[in-house]
């Protein structure tokens, strides 16, 4: 009996003993592991930005603010992307993220246009003229002597202005739905090619604020894109809301007229690209609802050597063919354009 119960009381002893030994060893095993969880924790200092990032921005220019934004190493090649009717710089926010790994970009938005300045149209003169110096002289604030040129719509008659006074500043040409031959328009124009332009009266100018509707807008974006849903309703909420602004709508009626003064000027620009034949690749949407195929066609005689591209898109085709013109821009930058200034 007596062996019995020391036998027992070995045996506990030894399964105590076997215990605390496991906790021990437990304790051992948490707290390797809780050193090491502490040397794996992450870096908690702050990420700089995206290299890619867009950057917004204003300056003054001949006294008026001018808003715009910016992306890219200021080292790299630079693009000026020249905006739209009814838009701003904002067309332009998803294609200057993809370009600015390899070019320095650049787009205002011209007086009246986006987050610029809306002087009072009854002091001050709204007209393309007016808008190409500004963009002139905002270029050269911000250093852009030379650049490729990426004109969509008014970005052409601004555009083309800008380096008809300064050929050398074009490195190359862009061109996306900016007309330059009276071929080009489409019937929506005959409001103001055969009344606006024509008989200037409030009468003939009423009929054409219907386009600076938020409906209209909205169809200006929609119409002939393959795949709406590609196109992000930001853009008409965007834009309609600026023109809700006060003197919006007589600003826009103002360049509406002012516009027959780009038509004058159609036979300078196709001498103008015929003399100096910049290196140009063209994306041209086939069913804009307001230049037509054949507008984007007629560049091929003034400019034989150009690439052209068209595309089931409509007047904005950046919005749902992105990436099909990024890469194409870069691969003929790369092809066309380096090295060969």
């Amino acid at each position: 009996m007596k062996n019995l119960i020391i036998n027992k009381v070995v045996d506990g002893a030894l399964r105590m003993y076997l215990l605390l030994t496991s906790l021990m060893m437990i304790t051992a095993i948490f707290s390797v592991l809780n050193i090491q969880a502490h040397t794996v924790q992450p870096d908690t200092k702050p990420i700089g930005a995206d290299a890619n990032a867009v950057r917004y921005s204003s300056i003054k220019v001949d006294g008026l603010n001018i808003a715009y934004r910016e992306a890219g190493n200021p080292e790299s090649p630079k693009i000026v992307l020249l905006h739209g009717f009814p838009a701003a710089s904002h067309q332009y926010r998803d294609l200057m993220r993809s370009l600015a790994g390899k070019f320095h970009v650049i787009a205002p938005d011209y007086p009246g246009f986006g987050l610029s300045d809306i002087p009072d149209p009854a002091k001050y003169e709204y007209s393309f003229e007016g808008i190409s110096q500004i963009v002139e002289h905002f270029l050269k604030i911000k250093g852009f002597d030379h650049y490729g040129l990426y004109a969509q719509d008014y970005g052409g008659p601004v555009g083309f202005r800008i380096v008809g006074r300064n050929p050398k500043a074009l490195d190359w040409l862009i061109v996306q739905n900016t007309n330059a031959y009276e071929v080009g328009f489409t019937a929506v124009w005959d409001g103001l090619r055969g009344a606006l332009w024509k008989n200037r009266s409030a009468e003939t100018e009423k009929p054409l604020e219907g386009f600076l509707t938020k409906e209209a807008i909205k169809g200006i974006y929609l119409f002939g894109a393959k795949d709406p849903e590609l196109i992000s309703p930001d853009n008409w909420e965007s834009d309609s809301g600026f023109m809700q602004r006060p003197d919006a709508v007589r600003v826009n009626l103002n360049l509406f007229y002012d516009y027959r003064k780009n038509v004058e000027l159609y036979p300078v620009w196709q001498k103008f690209l015929r003399d100096n034949q910049p290196k140009t690749i063209i994306f041209w949407g086939q069913t804009d609802i307001f230049f037509t195929p054949a507008g984007g066609e007629a560049y091929l005689k003034d400019l034989p050597n150009a690439e052209m591209h068209r595309l089931e898109a409509g007047h904005f085709a950046v919005e749902d063919h992105l990436e099909y013109i990024s890469k194409n821009m870069q691969r003929f930058y790369d092809e066309k354009v380096r090295n060969r200034k």
